[in-house]
């Protein structure tokens, strides 16, 4: 018998990725998604989904390399971001058209959180990609999104697995994916990425990225801020899931994969596959 689930996708950058064998693990199993809700990378994942692109996306992140992610990183002049963020948007909308929300096949919910006010800022209509954007915004590295009076971050600094606001109806079954979980290898990645494009860099961008974050320094001002966004993140995830009590919790903590890793994107496919399956097991055994 088909379920319904309301599904979640949690924060978590490039390990994110693995949101989509979660939901192909899902699907091959009988689950019906009717509903879905993300923040950051699950904003983005969960929106693909719901316009019907995931099996176009994932053939398109095959072909993302380290030299690819140089070319869609479009460094900025600003002292509060080190990219715009533009580039790679345009470049996922050539697969994935936008459009509006309340067009998609089934209810979404992207979470982006305003810097003005620290309040959670959720997006049910509207641009698909101008939630997305909003939602991944992460804290001075993605240039900020500002709409009307509000300076839009990454939601995860807020609600970095939103299951509290994904759409429900009765009978459906609760179930979140959680990769928020902080890795100081991932953060490592991010500063040795950010060296190479700056090395290809010759503008007055590499002159601002020469004073935030000097050469060969694993631990630096930007390194010791990312680590600690990423613990609160993690912390505040299993908060929200023990508040919210989803009748499936899918926690994929990955020490070998950081935020960065997009170029490994069929490895992390299959640990959505795998975690999801041994979930599903013990959902199936205690009901």
């Amino acid at each position: 018998m088909t379920k319904d689930i309301a599904l979640v996708l949690s924060s978590g950058g490039a390990r994110g990725l693995a949101h989509i064998g979660v939901i192909e693990e899902l699907e091959a199993q009988g689950f019906h998604i009717t509903s879905i809700a993300g923040t950051s990378m699950g904003a983005l994942i969960g929106g693909i989904y719901a316009a019907g692109k995931l099996q176009e996306f994932r053939e398109w992140m095959k072909s993302i390399d380290k030299r690819k992610m140089l070319e869609l990183t479009d460094l900025s002049f600003s002292l509060n971001h080190l990219v715009k963020g533009n580039r790679i948007i345009d470049a996922i909308k050539k697969i994935v058209p936008d459009t509006k929300i309340e067009d998609l096949s089934i209810p979404y919910c992207a979470v982006a959180t305003d810097l003005e006010n620290g309040r959670e800022v959720t997006f049910r209509k509207g641009s698909l990609f101008g939630a997305i954007r909003a939602s991944i915004s992460l804290p001075g590295y993605y240039e900020p999104v500002r709409i009307n009076d509000m300076v839009l971050i990454d939601g995860g600094t807020v609600n970095p697995i939103p299951l509290n606001r994904v759409a429900r109806k009765k009978g459906d079954l609760l179930v979140g994916v959680d990769v928020s979980g902080h890795d100081y290898k991932g953060q490592s990645q991010l500063q040795h990425f950010i060296e190479e494009r700056r090395r290809q860099d010759k503008s007055l961008s590499q002159q601002i990225l020469n004073r935030l974050i000097p050469d060969n320094l694993d631990f630096n001002y930007f390194t010791m801020l990312s680590r600690t966004s990423s613990i609160m993140i993690r912390q505040n995830s299993k908060l929200m899931a023990q508040l919210t009590q989803p009748d499936i919790l899918i926690d994929i903590q990955l020490r070998r994969y950081g935020g960065f890793d997009y170029d490994k994107s069929e490895k992390l496919i299959a640990i959505g596959h795998k975690y999801a399956q041994r979930a599903i097991e013990k959902y199936n055994k205690i009901t």
